[in-house]
């Protein structure tokens, strides 16, 4: 599977009594087909996949596949600390039918770059799908090494890409130098999305493209066309918007805006709360802005 442009990391949206809102999921999953995403990420960070039950867990990868009906790419997340359980979440995604994973790296444990390594190793071992490992050092304490990161490349076939989310363009061009030219690259930054594309980059997963699929999309497209100018241009009118979906924890702020558009219920579940009413002041300013409300 060749892994580029714009793929969306699905917020989960819940109901007043905080259940899953299996309506509002489908609907929200059809506004990224017809925005041209290139691919679906259920049951990550900004689906707030830490805090669903097992049972959600299922049915939000289900009710994706079902939605997108092969139109598009189900990538689905694996997040957890222990590894016999992200081997487990594996197994189930593969056999729910999701076309590849996205694995964190194990949080709250601190492993060591061995430990990170044997642990990507036996989830890759556990399935035949195509797995983007996931740095995010910010929220696992814990950061997968360039030098990690390309040996696993070359030891296990099926880890064939990265969402990169440690926030150092140093650390970018490192993984960009050490993995083999087949390695995919994909920003986990929206802020960050086109500087990495320069430096080699394939797209994003994003969190915006929540709110604006077809823009997000837009960006990663014209630039793998050559069009960088056009590129830089949507960037900067985009850059502040993004930053507003990040002046609180992700997902607080980019369920906010969709409850501002009337897409979805603003409330995400404890120990997350919705957005202070300063904060959201400025969200709804530059939702304004770039003419989404």
């Amino acid at each position: 599977m060749k892994f580029q442009g714009s793929y969306t990391a699905l917020v989960t949206p819940f109901d007043k009594a905080e259940r899953l809102d299996e309506e509002t999921l489908r609907r929200l999953v059809a506004l990224q087909l017809k925005g041209g995403t290139a691919g679906l990420v259920p049951c990550g960070s900004t689906g707030e996949a830490a805090t669903l039950t097992h049972g959600e867990y299922r049915r939000v990868i289900e009710i994706t596949l079902e939605v997108s009906r092969g139109e598009t790419p189900v990538i689905a997340g694996v997040g957890t600390n222990a590894t016999w359980k992200a081997l487990e979440l594996a197994r189930e995604a593969e056999s729910l039918g999701a076309d590849a994973l996205l694995v964190l790296t194990p949080y709250y444990n601190k492993p060591t770059q061995e430990g990170l390594f044997a642990h990507f190793q036996a989830v890759a071992r556990g399935t035949r799908l195509p797995i983007i490992a996931y740095n995010i050092p910010g929220r696992t304490a814990v950061n997968l090494a360039p030098k990690t990161l390309a040996r696993l490349a070359k030891a296990c076939s099926n880890i064939v890409a990265v969402k990169e989310a440690a926030g150092s363009l140093d650390q970018v061009s490192e993984i960009l130098t050490l993995v083999p030219p087949s390695f995919t690259v994909l920003s986990g930054d929206d802020s960050l999305t086109l500087p990495m594309m320069a430096a080699g980059a394939k797209g994003v997963i994003s969190v915006v493209s929540n709110i604006a699929p077809k823009a997000t999309a837009e960006l990663c497209a014209l630039f793998l066309k050559g069009k960088t100018d056009a590129a830089a241009k949507l960037h900067l009118k985009m850059f502040p918007l993004i930053k507003s979906l990040f002046v609180e924890t992700n997902p607080i702020p980019v369920k906010a805006a969709l409850g501002l558009m009337k897409l979805c219920r603003p409330n995400p579940r404890l120990p997350l709360t919705t957005m202070t009413p300063k904060n959201l002041a400025v969200l709804r300013r530059e939702l304004k802005a770039f003419g989404l409300i």
